[in-house]
Parts: structure tokens; C-alpha cells; sequence
């Protein structure tokens, strides 16, 4: 009999490690990777603007000869926050996004024609597209690089699947048709706390704007 309490002890032992451990790496994953991620991203936005602003860096701001992981612009979208500023990385491979919003190297670059695509977490690692289901059509989404503003606006969002890969063609779920305008995609798990899906959001090209003339100051509010 003493030999099975002392199992069963064991066990509860075990059992309460066991809970510690994994409360630890929830706690890890949901909330010390966004504070993580977050201070890198406000580094990494404060770096971009300053190079943004030096002439002499021809190589910012641009996706020619960029490598994987590097960041190039920043994301603005309203909706999210009045000073929602995110990195843009190149690549959406598992390490880049951990850092933030990845750009989907086969697609277009900011204003080009064709579909400029990005992906970026729900949840965890700074989660920079929590509020992506919260986007209404018409909101701004802005693109900020060396060049200046590449505003788009939202028009529609699906659910897909992850094999469904063809919402980030040059003409979104067309294969081989050519684009005929600019447009941008912003992809997603879905639902949140879950990668089974994907949500996906299109938006179009509406205008540039250098940074030398600014972006007119009701472009960064949120539409009602």
C-alpha cells in the first residue's frame, strides 16, 4: 500500500511539473514573444525612417538584391491604431516573421503592377495582423519607403485554405492572367489561436506620395 501512495505521489508530482512547464510556455508564447517582438519592431521602425531620410543609402528602401529578412518599409493601416508603425521584412519564412510582417518575395514591390503581398501573425510574436478581421473596405493601408507612400485601400477579404496559395498570384486566385492594376494582399491565420486557415484581405493601388510632400494628415485617421 505504502509503495502505491508513494507512486501515486510521484505521479502527482510529475502531473504539477508537467502544469508549471506548460503554463510557462503559454505564458512565454502569448505574451513575452510580443513584448520580444514589439521592441524590435519599434527599433527597426525608428532605423528605417532615419535611412528613409539619408540620401545617401540608395540601396534602402528598395527590393532589388534585398536578402531574406531584411526590412525595407514600414506598414502603416489606421484601423489598427492611430501609431500602428510596422517593419517590413522580405521573406515570409518561419524566422522572418517572428520579427514581424513578411513581404512574399515573388510578388510585386510597393505600387508596382501586380500583387504585393505580405504575411504576418494573428497571434504571438508582436502579432502584427490581430486586427486584420476588423478592416472595413475603403481603409487605408500605406506603404512607407525611401521613395515615400504607397497608399492602398481595402476593398474585400476570404477564408482560405494554407494550400490555397493562388490568393497571392499577380491577379489574385487567376492563374497566369496578367495584372491590369496594382493591388496589395495581407494574409493570415485564421481563426486566431489556430493555423488550420488563412484570412485573407485585397486591397487596391490609389495613389503615391513622395516624402517630401507628406501624406495629406487625414490619411493616417481611421474612417468612420
Amino acid at each position: 500500500m505504502r509503495i502505491v501512495r508513494g507512486i501515486v505521489g510521484l505521479i502527482g508530482e510529475l502531473l504539477i511539473t508537467l502544469g508549471v512547464v506548460t503554463l510557462a510556455y503559454v505564458v512565454w508564447q502569448l505574451w513575452w514573444t510580443d513584448v520580444v517582438s514589439e521592441a524590435d519592431a519599434r527599433e527597426a521602425v525608428v532605423a528605417l525612417q532615419a535611412g528613409f531620410q539619408d540620401e545617401a543609402a540608395e540601396a534602402q528602401g528598395h527590393t532589388d538584391g534585398m536578402e531574406r529578412g531584411d526590412a525595407f518599409a514600414i506598414v502603416r493601416i489606421p484601423r489598427f491604431g492611430a501609431g500602428y508603425a510596422r517593419p517590413l521584412y522580405e521573406g515570409t519564412d518561419r524566422e522572418t516573421l517572428r520579427r514581424g510582417i513578411g513581404h512574399y518575395p515573388e510578388s510585386a514591390k510597393p505600387g508596382q503592377m501586380g500583387n504585393f503581398a505580405m504575411a504576418g501573425h494573428r497571434t504571438t510574436y508582436g502579432k502584427p495582423f490581430s486586427l486584420i478581421h476588423e478592416l472595413r473596405r475603403g481603409d487605408r493601408i500605406i506603404i512607407e519607403t525611401r521613395e515615400g507612400y504607397y497608399v492602398y485601400e481595402k476593398t474585400d477579404d476570404l477564408i482560405v485554405y494554407p494550400h490555397q496559395v493562388e490568393v497571392v498570384l499577380p491577379v489574385p486566385s487567376r492563374p497566369g492572367v496578367a495584372p491590369t492594376q496594382a493591388m496589395v494582399t495581407l494574409t493570415s491565420c485564421h481563426p486566431q489561436f489556430s493555423s488550420r486557415q488563412r484570412w485573407v484581405t485585397h486591397g487596391v493601388f490609389v495613389g503615391f506620395y513622395s516624402l517630401a510632400d507628406t501624406l495629406p494628415p487625414d490619411f493616417l485617421k481611421v474612417r468612420s
